[in-house]
């Protein structure tokens, strides 16, 4: 496992005040279940989550009455304990620690691949896709949320009006989403706002999505200074790109 890697599960691990910061995870995932739950699916689908986080999309998608056999996975051990804890046990649910793009689920072929805002965390995000239509049913539907190059587009530009480069993640561009032919694709931004950049970046790291690119080193203080007086001067908003992406494996 590669040392980035290894920093996003710490960093993950390490997010006990995830569900009070989240808010634009929160209605991603509300969305993405409310889009599933107009699918199509067997009376009992066999259903797979990568990247579970707390719970999100897994209590929106029951609460929508999206039942069936389920595995619930996240690469972070810790993360899919907090899962379980909200959800309880129960004969129709496994829970398993698994690098989703890298590992190999038990339970398949499925009848729903979904995510919510995992992805982006992926090396190669559409090849990983690619990969989980394999282990669709004919039939079979996989619905992800992900984030397009858009995102923390504010941040950056604070960045760039110093002369200097963010290190936020280099996600993946909306195009190469559009090259596995899905049954839709679409974009959609959602904006968040800060008091200010402090709370931005304590946000961040709240939900552990603080971990930089792993080629970024950490701004001298005085010029991090300056990147937030900017971030704060454009009003301390900050946009996620949110790309939803549904592949369907024919009968």
């Amino acid at each position: 496992m590669s040392g980035q890697r290894e920093r996003i599960i710490r960093a993950f691990a390490k997010a006990p005040d995830y569900e009070d910061h989240a808010r634009v995870q929160r209605s991603v995932a509300e969305a993405l279940a409310a889009r599933i739950a107009a699918l199509a699916l067997p009376q009992s689908p066999r259903v797979l989550e990568i990247g579970c986080g707390t719970g999100f999309l897994t209590r929106a998608l029951l609460a929508a009455d999206v039942g069936g056999d389920w595995t619930i996975t996240d690469i972070a051990p810790e993360m899919v304990e907090r899962c379980r804890a909200s959800l309880g046990d129960a004969p129709s649910r496994r829970f398993a620690a698994m690098d989703g793009e890298f590992g190999t689920p038990e339970g398949g072929p499925f009848d729903l691949i979904c995510s919510s805002l995992a992805l982006q965390w992926f090396t190669d995000a559409p090849a990983a896709l690619a990969r989980m239509a394999d282990w669709l049913a004919p039939g079979g539907h996989c619905l992800v949320t992900t984030l397009g190059p858009g995102s923390f587009a504010e941040w950056r530009e604070a960045h760039a009006a110093e002369g200097l480069v963010a290190g936020t993640p280099e996600f993946q561009p909306i195009e190469d989403f559009a090259r596995l032919a899905p049954a839709a694709l679409d974009v959609e931004a959602h904006v968040e706002c800060h008091a200010d950049a402090r709370a931005f970046l304590r946000s961040l790291k709240a939900i552990g999505a603080g971990t930089s690119s792993p080629r970024h080193r950490p701004l001298p203080p005085a010029a991090l200074r300056r990147v937030m007086a900017r971030f704060e001067a454009s009003g301390s908003a900050v946009t996620y790109e949110v790309v939803t992406c549904h592949l369907h494996r024919a009968r």
